[in-house]
């Protein structure tokens, strides 16, 4: 079992996090890839067809990580603790959750997302293309969700290389498997739709290389369903999800929202922009999956003065990467939407241009809500994790969501996420504060 002392705490924060950042952007990614050639591909309806449909993707993202969260900072921990039987028992419960869920999604996908899409908001021209593309995605949710949960236990397991290249890796055969479903083939939404789903097959193959290897302290046993392993997780993986999933509850949101002031071409505008900010997204979880493992084992082994330092550490970084993207959105923005508006749209390129200067505003505090988020799940303060990434992504966006649209038209639709992660930063200040006092931090 890995020791972290203050000697190795800084090569272990750059090592985890900067592998982790690179896999969170490769897997979002997936959806990126169809975003650019759906948009060159099918045009500005198929990009309207998309954004309809990211919020049950960010569902079934938001289960995986749940799930793989969850469970990989139980297993850290009882790692920690030298408790190898409990930390297989958490392992098992994970694969029988991710399996049971990811089938019952999948029956949904295929009997209803017709149907859905159009609780989604799509009308009769946007209808098919978002239901080929829901349907096809929905039927690799089993793949998706247990690809998420190998990933977090291979990188708990001390093989966060691994993780990473088979993040990549399953990335960039998506972005190739799109040109040739999209273009040679001209298969359109469900050519894109299906080299989303099969990529993850390619990354579970490449992460399988940690059993074969025998590297893998971690297996399925045969164990008697333990609820409190199974609560423990959810618990413990909840913020994580709210962090995915809310990002599509917040998509969908803004879809209505944007369809009563500017119809199809302000949720094509919206739909650049959101998959853009998944991407920074990712960063920033990447940052906050990278110190989880550091600091829960450095908890479980009653190193409480280690989990400040990281913390802290995760703090910069989140702090100085949403500076940047937020300055190469601004500087760019014309540039980087251009990029999805083959049809030279000028109203979209008008409408997307002024989100950009004024959603990316967000990135430089959102890093900081989603790594504390981290911090205080890594450290079994489920409480505080939950609510801070439940005031983030549901509590605080709904009345603004509803209020400044009302005020001030689009203008107040890009507002919401910025003010949202403002006062959200208020909470986590407050509960940090509280927890230093509590704890009586090591000095």
């Amino acid at each position: 079992m890995t020791k972290y002392s203050e000697d190795n705490i800084i090569k272990e924060f750059s090592k985890y996090v900067s592998l982790n950042v690179i896999s969170m952007i490769g897997m979002s990614f997936y959806i990126l890839a169809d975003t650019f050639f759906i948009a060159n591909g099918v045009g500005s309806i198929g990009l309207t067809a998309l954004n309809l449909v990211l919020p049950l993707w960010s569902l079934v993202s938001g289960i995986g990580l749940m799930i793989g969260m969850g469970a990989g900072i139980r297993y850290s921990i009882q790692r920690g603790k030298n408790n190898e039987k409990g930390a297989n028992r958490v392992f098992t419960h994970a694969i029988l959750m991710g399996l049971i869920i990811g089938i019952i999604i999948t029956a949904i996908g295929l009997s209803f997302s017709y149907d859905i899409v159009r609780i989604l908001g799509a009308d009769d021209i946007v209808a098919p293309l978002a239901g080929d593309y829901l349907k096809t995605l929905l039927s690799f949710s089993c793949i998706f969700i247990l690809n998420n949960i190998v990933t977090a236990f291979v990188r708990n397991d001390n093989e966060p290389n691994l993780a990473m290249i088979a993040m990549i890796i399953g990335s960039l055969s998506n972005i190739v498997l799109d040109y040739i479903f999209i273009f040679p083939f001209k298969l359109g939404m469900f050519g894109a739709a299906l080299a989303t789903g099969t990529t993850p097959i390619l990354s579970l193959l490449i992460l399988s290389l940690h059993f074969i290897r025998k590297k893998n302290n971690f297996k399925v046993i045969k164990c008697k369903v333990n609820l409190l392993d199974i609560k423990t997780i959810i618990s413990l993986g909840v913020p994580s999800f709210i962090t995915e999933f809310s990002s599509g509850i917040i998509i969908l949101l803004f879809n209505f929202t944007i369809l009563g002031i500017s119809n199809n071409t302000g949720v094509a505008a919206y739909g650049i922009i959101a998959n853009l900010a998944l991407i920074v997204i990712s960063i920033f979880t990447g940052i906050a999956q990278g110190i989880q493992p550091i600091i829960s084992k450095s908890y479980g082994e009653g190193k409480i003065k280690n989990t400040k330092t990281i913390f802290k550490y995760g703090l910069i970084t989140s702090i100085s990467l949403g500076i940047g993207c937020y300055f190469i959105g601004f500087k760019f923005s014309k540039e980087i939407v251009n990029l999805f508006n083959s049809e030279g749209d000028k109203v979209l390129l008008s409408m997307a241009i002024e989100g950009i200067k004024v959603y990316f505003i967000a990135f430089i505090i959102m890093g900081i809500n989603i790594v504390t988020t981290s911090f205080f799940a890594s450290i079994n303060e489920a409480r505080e994790s939950f609510i801070i990434s439940i005031m983030r992504g549901l509590i605080v966006v709904i009345p603004l969501i509803i209020l400044l649209p009302k005020l001030f038209g689009m203008t107040g639709v890009w507002l919401t996420i910025p003010l949202a992660e403002v006062i959200t930063l208020l909470i986590s200040i407050i509960f940090y504060i509280k927890y230093r006092k509590r704890i009586n931090y090591v000095k």
